[in-house]
């Protein structure tokens, strides 16, 4: 990838884009009054996914309903694009019917998104094909409704995935951005998401492993996308250590990945006991870091798992407990948790947390 564009982590990626359309909603602007986007990074680093959350920044902050239509061009020929022809014997024409994947609402209160996935792995005849979709957001006669926002995905040619390098015309009507890897970025998601607590406690610890580049010939390597398939496998089996479904897990970051991981889990067995800090008689914090990382996870997910479960009196144990851990970890404790609303409030009747902000609001 060249270095004339930007590069920017899903966060603020996400940000930046929600903030321009909800400008451009608030204004009546046309989205073809932008260019279309195209996002360029490696398989699996959550070009998707920053597009779905584009989508819902843009319905809470409009109050319009947003509707994401997901296009993979690797699949489609170019004639697909444009629809199926059929004859019009009245005017001795051709008449081309509309793809069912283009039927976008017009509605003023909605908002549509049209992803074209995979763009630069499409054969460069379909490329050409989105020219139109890009500029003129048209597919043959047929027009893209004007509530229509375009962004494009691709790999890069250097990513070793399927890639044509993409024409000059195409590439100029287009504004490009490069996703990078960003591991805070993907804490805020995996927390979300509630991802499992072993996953989001050993990318915190070594947070180096959450993207690692392979060799071509590898099929299974560690990406966002492959560490969340980690968590469903470690959630669908029930497994309590990942050493239990090794094949899986190697399945889905590959080997070296998954036994590095697995080792680290282990640190799980020397963690203090859950319940007992919840019930106020734990004891001393532990200091090692890896021992911490996982602590604070298994905290973050038992919370979060179900929030009104959690009495005022097991958050102020809590609280109080955590006053023996580094301000770092607290504070990723607390950012954590604060991803469910109703904790922004609970939290400021705790006497232990107002105390901790006092001294350390600037970590958060």
């Amino acid at each position: 990838m060249g270095t004339n564009i930007s590069a920017l982590s899903v966060a603020a990626l996400t940000n930046g884009l929600s903030a321009l359309y909800v400008a451009m909603i608030r204004q009546n602007m046309r989205m073809t009054d932008v260019p279309a986007v195209f996002l360029w990074g490696p398989p699996g680093i959550g070009k998707s996914a920053a597009v779905r959350q584009i989508a819902d920044n843009i319905e809470k902050a409009t109050g319009k309903k947003t509707h994401v239509t997901d296009i993979r061009l690797l699949l489609f020929s170019p004639i697909e694009l444009r629809g199926v022809p059929v004859p019009d014997a009245e005017r001795e024409f051709t008449k081309w019917l509309r793809p069912k994947l283009f039927d976008l609402s017009a509605d003023e209160d909605v908002v549509n998104l049209l992803f074209l996935d995979e763009l630069s792995a499409a054969p460069p005849a379909v490329q050409a094909a989105a020219y139109q979709i890009t500029l003129d957001r048209t597919v043959g006669e047929h027009s893209l409704p004007d509530n229509t926002i375009v962004i494009a995905a691709g790999n890069r040619v250097t990513d070793r995935s399927v890639a044509y390098q993409m024409p000059k015309a195409l590439a100029n009507r287009l504004m490009h951005f490069e996703i990078k890897v960003d591991f805070e970025s993907f804490r805020e998601w995996a927390v979300k998401m509630r991802l499992h607590p072993l996953v989001l406690g050993y990318l915190s610890f070594d947070s180096s492993k959450l993207y690692q580049e392979t060799d071509a010939d590898d099929k299974a390597f560690p990406t966002p996308r492959s560490w969340k398939f980690v968590s469903d496998v470690l959630k669908a089996s029930g497994a309590k250590l990942p050493s239990d479904i090794h094949p899986m897990i190697a399945g889905c970051v590959g080997l070296g990945a998954a036994l590095e991981f697995e080792g680290w889990c282990r640190v799980y067995q020397t963690l203090p006991d859950i319940d007992e800090i919840f019930d106020g008689r734990g004891g001393d914090c532990p200091r090692q870091p890896d021992v911490m990382c996982a602590l604070i996870s298994s905290l973050t997910s038992r919370i979060l798992e179900d929030p009104d479960r959690i009495t005022d009196r097991n958050l102020g144990n809590i609280c109080q407990y955590l006053r023996g851990l580094p301000v770092d970890f607290a504070a990723k404790f607390y950012r954590d948790i604060m991803t469910e609303e109703s904790m922004k409030t609970r939290l400021m009747t705790v006497p232990a947390y107002r105390e901790w902000m006092k001294r350390n609001r600037k970590f958060m």
